[in-house]
């Protein structure tokens, strides 16, 4: 792969040639500087102002050209207007065209400019990354937090770009104008759902949105499940082509996440009362609903590891399992036994297969696809979590057949069996082992040598801010590579073990998987003591206890519609961070019993409160863990699907289990008992969010 200073010197526009970023000579600097500090010629303080000053330099050198050069296309896009305005009163078709193609020449000297922005960003975070790795210092920290928020700041015209943004709202109202000159064409604004569908503004506007990290939708959705897509326009490699991509073995994928989601949430509203039948106390339901999670941080390493080889046989094997588990759940009554129960739910969790799931889309499916993919992912564990506690609020019946009980306790074991069994028998026709899993096994190669490599980089994608690296397999290569200390082989191959992908971790990743743990352990609370505390405080029925849950199920989805298409785009991703978090504790301290009177208004309106802005969270959460993630950790077993994973699971078996253990204080002290350590770990990530705000970019 050519490295980044013979790419920029390859593709950098002759003419404008003066106004890059030299990076030849800034490199040079850094080696000059190790050698100063080596031999005692200079202190590190002299060579931090040194090295500011010169960046400083540097990025006014662009921005001011920057500046310049929007100038000069608003002066063009000014007189196109005065022609525009002229051609409003006649009707002359050739005179339209003519305008309507000096307005795409702009629209391309625009492209023009942009790829400059790019290139010269990419130079700056690269240069800042190779001063790091050469001092062992985070200056980028520094440099990125006084630079960044002054009211000055230069750096700003290359994170935001507004003048840029402005260029392209100009020449999209006006092709829009010109489809029909007449002006009945409805404008821009006042049809902001409206698409210009002008193959210049199209690249324009991918283009912006790579470079100023604005997201959509499908991005914020897709961010949920930790998949990031790859960057369309970056040449990366695609080793999914149409033809290998099977839909049906994607839907059954998809499949295997819904039911899975159904399964956990199905005997959320019972657990309590299935407990209680067996002659246990009411809050071991947090034993029988978190012992799922328990098996699930032991299963999702061994499917991690398993999706290296096959998709097809980890999928089976999960379906038997979940089969088993949720046989000896509808068993437990009939047999009497709690211990048989609580081995089934354990099953069940050695069946959770969201690695595999989480893998097939980051391998298998074409990058085109893969954002809606993403995005079917998370749609499917939302529908599951909504649907689970539906389904257990319609299994009100009481009846035996052949002495087996069926009733509301052993029904979801029942039901579940049976769907089990079905999709057992569609992935067994309908299933397609991915090619390139077929052909890896036909050759006795050993996996780590395979030379298979994980699409879904954790740092690819659209939404790439320019400090970030994107491969940082460039600087590896070449006159790039002369400051790696390493061999290149063992600096990006994959972590092999938990303990080495914790070594990776800097303190923002960490700082983010402790967020997610939060917000998970909050979320557990909430959902699996529910039933316990609504009947103690409410006398509510199972059938109001799984609508409760179901509409909080039903939140999550039109909750990041309205996320990933406006909120995301008015604020950083950082912003919102914070604020959730934020409401997440008011959410939580809103639900503590201090007075005598504990209504159902407090308890709906903080739940919902806790529960929708934890929602929010995870999605922001997790596009910030991907993007400030070591690239080792987006493929191989130990990645950073399964780190996230993992501490999502941690929390649950902590929240299930601080639920048992506070079940001994009594029912009535349960529910404050159980929300102070969701306080607590609360207001422990806001502070460690505060303590990282500057490099989450």
């Amino acid at each position: 792969m050519v490295n980044f200073g013979k790419r920029l010197m390859a593709d950098q526009l002759e003419e404008w040639k003066e106004y890059y970023i030299n990076y030849k000579m800034m490199k040079k600097k850094v080696k000059q500087y190790v050698q100063q500090t080596q031999n005692g010629g200079r202190n590190r303080e002299q060579v931090l102002k040194d090295f500011s000053r010169m960046l400083d330099d540097q990025i006014e050198k662009i921005v001011l050209f920057l500046l310049q050069q929007q100038g000069d296309l608003a002066s063009r896009i000014e007189k196109l207007g005065e022609e525009r305005a002229v051609l409003v009163e006649q009707s002359d078709a050739s005179q339209v065209s003519e305008l309507r193609e000096a307005y795409r020449e702009v629209g391309v000297d625009l492209m023009k400019l942009l790829r400059f922005v790019d290139m010269n960003a990419t130079g700056i975070r690269k240069i800042l990354k190779k001063f790091d790795k050469r001092f062992g210092y985070k200056f980028t920290d520094y440099y990125v937090s006084t630079r960044a928020n002054h009211p000055c700041s230069q750096l700003q015209q290359i994170f935001k770009q507004v003048g840029i943004v402005a260029v392209v709202g100009t020449l999209s109202r006006n092709l829009a104008f010109l489809q029909d000159h007449q002006g009945n064409y409805p404008s821009i604004y006042d049809h902001p759902s409206t698409t210009l569908k002008d193959p210049i503004i199209e690249q324009i506007n991918h283009s912006v949105q790579k470079l100023t990290h604005a997201t959509n939708l499908l991005q914020f959705i897709g961010q949920h499940a930790l998949i990031v897509p790859e960057d369309m326009q970056s040449g990366s490699e695609d080793n999914v082509d149409d033809q290998s991509y099977h839909f049906m073995s994607l839907l059954l994928n998809l499949a295997n996440t819904f039911l899975y989601m159904v399964n956990t949430y199905i005997i959320v509203p019972t657990a309590d009362d299935y407990s209680v039948s067996l002659g246990a106390a009411a809050t071991v339901c947090g034993v029988i609903i978190g012992s799922m999670a328990v098996a699930q941080v032991f299963s999702s390493v061994y499917f991690s590891a398993w999706s290296n080889k096959s998709y097809f046989r980890p999928l089976v094997f999960s379906s038997i399992m979940l089969f088993l588990g949720n046989l000896m759940y509808a068993l437990a009554y009939d047999v009497n036994s709690l211990a048989v129960l609580i081995v089934g739910r354990l099953l069940c969790g050695l069946g959770s297969a969201r690695a595999v799931n989480r893998r097939y889309i980051s391998d298998c499916v074409p990058l085109k696809l893969r954002l809606k993919a993403s995005a079917g992912f998370v749609s499917a564990s939302a529908l599951g979590m909504a649907c689970g506690p539906a389904l257990a609020g319609l299994l009100q019946t009481n009846f035996k057949i052949y002495g087996l009980t069926f009733d509301q306790n052993t029904l979801p074991g029942w039901i579940m069996c049976v769907a089990w069994i079905t999709y057992l028998f569609c992935l067994w026709i309908s299933f397609k082992e991915p090619d390139h899993i077929a052909r890896e096994n036909s050759v006795d190669t050993p996996s780590s040598d395979s030379g298979h490599r994980r699409i879904g980089n954790l740092e690819d994608g659209l939404a790439q801010p320019f400090l970030i690296d994107v491969k940082e397999s460039l600087d590896e290569n070449g006159e790039d590579n002369d400051d790696n200390e390493e061999d290149p082989e063992d600096s990006h191959k994959p972590a092999t073990s938990l303990a080495a992908a914790y070594r990776l971790l800097t303190p923002s990743v960490k700082v983010q998987l402790l967020i997610y743990f939060m917000l998970k352990f909050s979320m557990e609370v909430l959902l699996s003591e529910s039933s316990v505390i609504t009947t103690f405080y409410f006398n509510w029925s199972t059938s109001t206890v799984a609508m409760f849950l179901a509409v909080l199920g039903l939140t999550v989805l039109p909750v990041n519609v309205i996320v990933g298409s406006y909120i995301t785009n008015l604020f950083q991703d950082r912003q919102i961070l914070v604020a959730s978090e934020i409401m997440v504790l008011i959410g939580i301290a809103m639900s503590f019993h201090f007075t005598s009177n504990y209504s159902v208004p407090q308890y709906v309106s903080s739940a919902l409160i806790t529960f929708v802005f934890a929602e929010v969270l995870e999605g922001v959460n997790l596009s910030l863990l991907s993007r400030v993630m070591s690239s080792r950790l987006s493929r191989g077993t130990y990645n950073g699907g399964l780190l996230s994973t993992e501490a999502g699971t941690l929390a649950r078996v902590a929240a299930d289990m601080t639920i048992t253990a506070a079940g001994y204080l009594g029912r009535s002290s349960l529910l404050n008992a159980t929300l102070l350590p969701s306080l607590l770990i609360c207001v422990a990530s806001i502070v460690a969010t505060f303590c990282t705000y500057n490099s989450l970019y």
